[in-house]
């Protein structure tokens, strides 16, 4: 009986002091989140009448290992695919967070920088690949860091809030690009813009080959290499402390002779350089043209990520794997189970709220702690 107190009393007593930490809370609540987004998805599923343990593992087989198996790797290169531009859209988010803006311009930016990198690879096709795959990268980057720059100037010189800003920036993108295209690169059809040639495509015959034809390529490494520059930058240097400092009150940084304004100035600028670079994975990588009077949704998509991995680059990346394999496994269950293809997209918004709802979880956290924490003395009596 004393062996079994004493072990409910150090069980207790790891519970109490483990969520005591803010941290440790932090981490749990994301996870929680996801844990609890499945559990709902699993009594939605049997609903349907169908087995929920079945659907989640056609779900991973579909995404990474039923190519793994039988020896086509397609499917896992379409879900790196789609990985690859939510690790840029929840990067350039998750980084204007950190100075405490909300980047909701992320579609527009995206949209602006993808169509000049369209632009230039179709105006300069005759150029080497490795020359015009990267004045591609680097234009499209310029793009983006362009068009986050009115909000950016609006927000840091005149404090008008950025979200109505970028908001209007994004319709903006979509009409000036509509323009731009009908009368620079349209193609035979009225909808679409001209095609990139293999020149400026961020795609390569290696990747092509390695993963059985999927469309797989290069902008994989840029959005892992993007990942660890921006937690260098955060995490290593002065410029990113400064950028956390200003976020997290702007009159203490103010007060500590930061210079608040040009802090918020580059932060938007940086987000919308790294969303001007998933316009080029987007546009130059999946697809190959700009579809005219569409708003890449992938840039929303990002803000879900970015929230979901609590703004850290490594959060991120964590996170876009779990929607894109969510998202290309919906599409392979869809064949498989008689449930709405919508149900994919559910899945995705109950994770998303309950992300959304973390400061729910974290009060349940702490509230947990300090139950064990009592629950620790009482036993402690106990014992005695």
């Amino acid at each position: 009986m004393e062996n079994k107190v004493k072990q409910k009393k150090k069980f207790s007593y790891y519970i109490a002091n483990y969520f005591k930490d803010e941290r440790h809370v932090n981490t749990a609540a994301p996870f929680i989140s996801v844990i609890v987004g499945f559990l709902i998805g699993a009594i939605l599923i049997i609903m349907m009448g169908e087995n929920p343990i079945s659907v989640y593992i056609d779900i991973i087989k579909g995404s990474i290992f039923r190519g793994l198996f039988q020896g086509d790797l397609s499917r896992l290169g379409d879900t790196l695919l789609r990985i690859t531009t939510l690790i840029l859209t929840g990067l350039a988010v998750a980084f204007a967070f950190k100075t405490g803006l909300f980047n909701i311009g992320v579609s527009g930016q995206m949209l602006f920088g993808g169509f000049l990198a369209v632009f230039v690879g179709v105006q300069l096709h005759t150029l080497p690949k490795p020359l015009l795959m990267t004045i591609c990268i680097l234009v499209a980057i310029l793009g983006g860091a362009l068009w986050a720059l009115v909000p950016g100037i609006l927000k840091a010189s005149y404090r008008i809030n950025e979200v109505v800003v970028c908001i209007m920036m994004n319709y903006c993108a979509v009409w000036i690009v509509h323009y731009l295209v009908r009368t620079n690169i349209l193609s035979n059809f009225d909808t679409e813009s001209k095609r990139v040639g293999y020149n400026a495509s961020l795609r390569v015959d290696w990747m092509s080959k390695i993963f059985d034809g999927s469309v797989v390529n290069l902008s994989l490494f840029l959005a892992i290499i993007c990942a660890i520059l921006v937690w260098y930058i955060l995490e290593r240097t002065t410029f990113g402390y400064e950028l956390k400092a200003v976020g997290f009150n702007h009159n203490a940084a103010k007060y500590a002779g930061m210079k608040v304004n040009k802090n918020i100035l580059l932060s938007f600028v940086i987000s919308g350089g790294i969303a001007g670079l998933a316009g080029a994975s987007y546009y130059i990588g999946f697809v190959d043209h700009i579809q005219i009077g569409v708003l890449p949704t992938l840039g929303f998509d990002g803000i879900a990520v970015s929230l979901l991995g609590l703004n850290t680059p490594f959060g991120v990346l964590l996170s876009a794997g779990l929607f894109g394999l969510l998202r290309n496994g919906g599409d392979y269950i869809n064949a498989l189970y008689n449930m709405p293809k919508q149900f994919v997209d559910i899945l995705v918004s109950l994770i998303i709220y309950f992300a959304a709802a973390s400061l729910l979880i974290r009060s349940f956290l702490h509230k947990l702690s300090k139950r064990y924490r009592n629950q620790s003395i009482e036993l402690e009596k106990e014992v005695k």
